[in-house]
């Protein structure tokens, strides 16, 4: 009897040993952890569930949500960290039944102490793990204390110049100011790329502070450079990707294509085959 439970854990092993194996194979940043999901932002011209449909036309199962998209999918109202518990719940049930995990939301907000824990109890409540933000830098402790709290990363995302965040100096002064290991950097690279920033050095500044990213390639380096297929444009990238290899990054990678609004799927889908077979080179 012993032999033959020992011989069915084995075989159970293999299995199991197997589908991780396929698993890696098929999404490769998993073996270094990370987590490749859409911004909905990318189908801002949709619902937010027809953002989580388009996300799995294009290869992913996670997404980052973002505060005043139309939920649709037969709900009412807009992504909001206000919502109730109810319409939280109905959500979180949909994404289940998708297979979808909703891992991050942003840029999101608060302007009190109040909106900022309930931006905080929002993200416990719906199992996301990073906040990614452009806060009043008066809130930083608080930040850092809710942060240490609720044990949810925050990121500073880096909007193009001349908002206060898109030189990463600002963004690591302010993140000291938190006082938090939670607390860090979203580096949004396309950003850095329009404030005329060298992407790799800016991601380089980041080390031991980089919570998360929204990655982007574009078509040239100035404001008016939109986005094109990973690895097709002057973003750098296969550096970027080395880049986070050797920081040993781990965490939340957003696409974020803000181009061809209307029909976005097939450059999404293309971007990640691009990001992957980079990442196995």
């Amino acid at each position: 009897m012993k032999k033959q439970l020992r011989l069915v854990t084995m075989m159970g092993l293999v299995v199991l040993a197997a589908g991780i194996t396929a698993s890696y194979a098929q999404q490769p940043e998993k073996k270094l952890d990370w987590h490749l999901s859409a911004q909905t932002y990318t189908f801002n011209r949709f619902s937010f569930f027809e953002a989580v449909d388009k996300t799995l036309e294009a290869g992913l199962n996670s997404v980052e949500a973002y505060p005043g998209q139309k939920l649709g999918g037969g709900m009412e109202g807009t992504m909001d960290y206000k919502m109730d518990a109810a319409q939280r719940k109905a959500i979180l049930h949909a994404l289940k039944k998708k297979k979808v995990k909703l891992c991050a939301f942003g840029v999101v907000n608060g302007n009190t102490e109040e909106e900022w824990k309930q931006i905080f109890e929002f993200a416990k409540a719906m199992g996301v793990k990073v906040i990614n933000s452009e806060p009043d830098e008066k809130f930083m402790p608080l930040i850092g204390q809710l942060a240490n709290q609720y044990k949810i990363k925050l990121g500073i995302h880096n909007h193009p110049q001349p908002s206060h965040y898109w030189d990463p100096k600002v963004v690591l002064a302010a993140v000291a100011k938190a006082n938090s290991p939670y607390v860090g950097g979203c580096a949004d690279v396309g950003h850095w790329v329009r404030s005329g920033l060298d992407p790799l050095e800016c991601l380089k500044q980041y080390e031991g502070h980089l919570v998360s990213l929204h990655f982007k390639d574009l078509s040239e380096k100035s404001r008016e450079g939109h986005d094109v297929h990973w690895g097709t444009g002057v973003c750098n990238v296969e550096g970027l990707i080395a880049e986070l290899k050797r920081q040993g990054f781990k965490g939340n990678i957003s696409a974020e294509y803000e181009h061809n609004w209307e029909n976005n799927v097939g450059d999404v889908a293309e971007s990640v085959k691009n990001f992957r077979a980079i990442l196995t080179q």
